[in-house]
């Protein structure tokens, strides 16, 4: 059904969100254990020291067209390197032809990053409910979203398919979807670098693609990302646009409008020896999660989160789901307890249609949405966790349950 948001309807939540985060005052309490943090491998070193050996400090060098063409090798499309992962879904945007009056499809349950290069292009969102199977986009929700839209003439421009905390969204009824409505599609892989879908790296399926190398994703450039597409000509453009769209020549020329979105050939270095190691991260979150499932697994009303089996799930983060009547406790109880033994937890995000900035926007149902953010928990999930720090996070868990 389709509904569109009023203030009133963004104030009606079953749950408080949490305030600031508890966390110990006691000097001598236990290092504080956070929720994902850097794990460098060692080579990003020789990368950083050689930039500043050879003074490439600035937006051009060698380090940074290696990274574009290691990652190149590894996801198998071209692709450009700029200064975040918000900027690479601009860009992506804009190579799509966004721009004002237009409507964009979102899913609800996203970080906000996703939405707010749509507000930048001039267009507006419209937000769309998740499935319970992937916690991803539901396609029946978008088919009835792109249905209901032909329905009143006025089809929307693009999606932005989301792949959550390391999972991907089910692509392939998605992208039936949008081929069949007319409908542009750009993959927002933020937190899926290492997933794949059928075999597929995530990120890779639609035209265009996005992908984040924040301080704590699953590999990083301290900031950064990368934009990815099928078309190397939508990736030379790209480029262009993110030096500030200056034309070939002596002067500078502008003829278009630019950014000054570019990657420095600095962290490019990092993000050559990060590179390295993105196998052995991705195999350490998900190590990770399922030693916590595993502990759990005893206690009642705690799930983790679901894997679905058209694909492999990195677990950036370990995402669970609260069930408040059969543990005991609630998401922010269990998320104070934690916080009480000096350990970082979060909820998963909140969803966008009960943001106060996107309160106007139209959406498509949102209680699984609503159900996921209220119930859901993200533990600390760095792949360099040691056991210790582990059995720290298990035993404030398992403390906080009282069936």
């Amino acid at each position: 059904m389709f509904l569109r948001m009023t203030p009133a309807t963004v104030g009606d939540v079953r749950a408080p969100s949490p305030g600031p985060l508890p966390m110990s005052s006691d000097p001598g309490a236990a290092p504080r254990i956070h929720l994902s943090v850097p794990h460098m491998g060692g080579g990003e070193e020789r990368f950083v020291r050689e930039a500043i050996a050879t003074n490439w400090m600035s937006t051009v060098g060698p380090n940074i067209d290696a990274f574009e063409a290691e990652f190149c090798r590894r996801i198998g499309l071209p692709a450009v390197a700029v200064s975040s992962g918000t900027a690479a879904l601009h860009l992506g945007l804009r190579l799509l032809g966004v721009g004002p009056g237009d409507e964009v499809l979102s899913p609800t349950l996203t970080f906000v990053a996703s939405v707010n290069p749509i507000a930048y292009l001039g267009a507006g969102p419209v937000f769309l409910d998740s499935e319970r199977a992937s916690w991803n986009l539901d396609p029946n929700v978008l088919e009835d979203a792109l249905r209901t839209r032909a329905r009143a003439g006025r089809l929307p421009k693009a999606l932005v398919v989301v792949h959550l905390f390391g999972q991907s969204a089910d692509m392939d009824p998605i992208v039936a979807l949008c081929e069949r409505f007319g409908v542009l599609l750009l993959e927002d892989a933020a937190e899926a670098l290492g997933t794949l879908y059928r075999g597929r790296p995530a990120g890779t399926i639609a035209p265009v693609g996005a992908f984040s190398f924040n301080g704590n994703k699953i590999i990083t450039t301290t900031g950064g990302g990368v934009l990815v597409a099928h078309d190397a000509e939508r990736v030379r453009k790209a480029r262009f646009w993110s030096t500030q769209a200056r034309d070939p020549g002596l002067a500078y020329h502008h003829t278009e409008i630019g950014y000054n979105y570019r990657m420095s050939n600095l962290l490019a270095g990092v993000g050559r020896g990060q590179l390295e190691v993105l196998d052995d991260r991705v195999a350490r979150r998900r190590a990770i999660a399922f030693r916590y499932r595993d502990a759990f697994a005893d206690l009642p009303g705690i799930s983790l989160m679901p894997q679905a089996s058209y694909g492999l799930h990195t677990n950036w983060l370990s995402c669970f789901l609260i069930d408040a009547a059969e543990f005991g406790a609630g998401r922010d109880e269990v998320i104070s307890a934690l916080g009480k033994a000096n350990i970082e937890a979060r909820p998963v995000w909140k969803p966008m249609h009960l943001q106060p900035l996107y309160a106007s926007a139209e959406r498509f149902g949102g209680a699984v949405a609503e159900d996921l953010f209220f119930r859901g928990l993200c533990l600390p999930s760095s792949s360099s966790l040691s056991s210790d720090d582990q059995n720290r996070v298990i035993e404030a868990v398992r403390g906080a349950c009282r069936p």
